[in-house]
């Protein structure tokens, strides 16, 4: 069958050919539709991720969506989602003509949706909404800071904290064409992290804090760490909760213990891979239906897999479409 295939860490994976994988028991053989590109899998690829890379060569993308070939425990033809399951971590993953997956980490998705769209929903939108509707509740009529919005998962987080109630979004980023997306898309302020320069934490602590109104955010989605982490935490109300799920800015942060003790903030950490499965397949079922509907949009591409190395290359430097392999 045709897959992208990594042969060597630190190499983009090119197109190939790998042996058809066999199910067992527990597992759904699928062929596979949409494949979507994750920043784990540039980390996994690289050997950067912090639980290692499969036995070279291994097909990557640790998400994916298809129709069900066979599987004892889906209909033939199901269209099914399956992802953070050790598929592309430590095995085989998504992007490829075909595909195993474990049953328990899959979930049947309605037949009439779009798969490119379905899969794109998963870890990025699953890392957008769970911090807002699970982690830490948005709160009817809060400001919620939405840190690195530019991105896929900080513009469905946007909408997301809108749908759940927030009373003002703050948007913050980097690219200024990003912010205006967000912007167009629900967020009631923005702020460009880089007008603030690198080492001036006071000043863009400030400029969040006018931008959030009042006493600052009361909730704070952070995928970035680092310096605006730093300045989100001068600018936070008391009592804000922070989710940190990301170290786009820097794996470091320095924080006055004072800013942490004096604000009484609490700071939780998320990632997907601890999330029980049924809110995880819960969540994204609810996502499929908001974007359906049209409530949570997006910028989408479908990759040729015969592309996949030029899109590689594109994920690991950084885009504000999402990438979506299909075979």
């Amino acid at each position: 069958m045709r897959a992208a295939i990594v042969t060597q860490l630190g190499s983009a994976p090119a197109q190939g050919e790998r042996p058809a994988p066999a199910r067992t028991n527990g597992q759904t053989l699928m062929e596979v539709l949409a494949a979507p590109l994750n920043p784990v899998d540039i980390a996994v690829g690289s050997g950067r991720f912090f639980a290692g890379s499969p036995e070279l060569p291994y097909v990557p993308c640790v998400e994916a969506v298809g129709r069900v070939v066979e599987s004892d425990s889906f209909d033939d033809g199901a269209l099914i989602y399956a992802g953070m399951e050790g598929m592309g971590l430590t095995r085989d993953g998504g992007g490829a003509e075909l595909a195993v997956v474990q049953d328990d980490g899959s979930v049947e998705i309605p037949a009439g949706s779009d798969p490119a769209l379905a899969g794109a929903l998963g870890v990025a939108g699953l890392a957008a909404w769970l911090p807002l509707a699970w982690r830490a509740p948005v709160s009817e009529g809060e400001t919620v800071l939405i840190l690195g919005a530019t991105g896929t998962l900080g513009l469905i987080a946007v909408q997301a904290a809108k749908l759940l109630g927030a009373g003002r979004v703050v948007a913050a980023g980097r690219r200024p064409e990003g912010l205006a997306r967000a912007a167009a898309h629900g967020a009631d302020a923005t702020v460009q992290i880089d007008t603030f320069g690198t080492d001036a934490q006071q000043t863009l602590a400030e400029g969040l804090a006018e931008a959030c109104e009042g006493d600052g955010p009361t909730l704070v989605i952070d995928p970035l760490w680092g310096e605006p982490f730093v300045a989100a935490l001068g600018a936070a109300a008391p009592g804000a909760r922070f989710v940190q799920l990301g170290q786009s800015a820097g794996a470091e942060a320095v924080v006055a213990s004072g800013l942490v003790r004096g604000k009484a903030v609490d700071i939780l950490g998320f990632t997907n891979f601890k999330v029980p499965r049924d809110v995880l397949h819960n969540a994204l079922l609810t996502l499929v239906d908001h974007a359906a509907a049209g409530r949570i949009q997006f910028d989408l591409e479908r990759v040729p897999l015969a592309d996949v190395a030029d899109a590689w290359g594109r994920q690991a430097a950084g885009v504000d479409t999402k990438l979506v392999l299909v075979p």
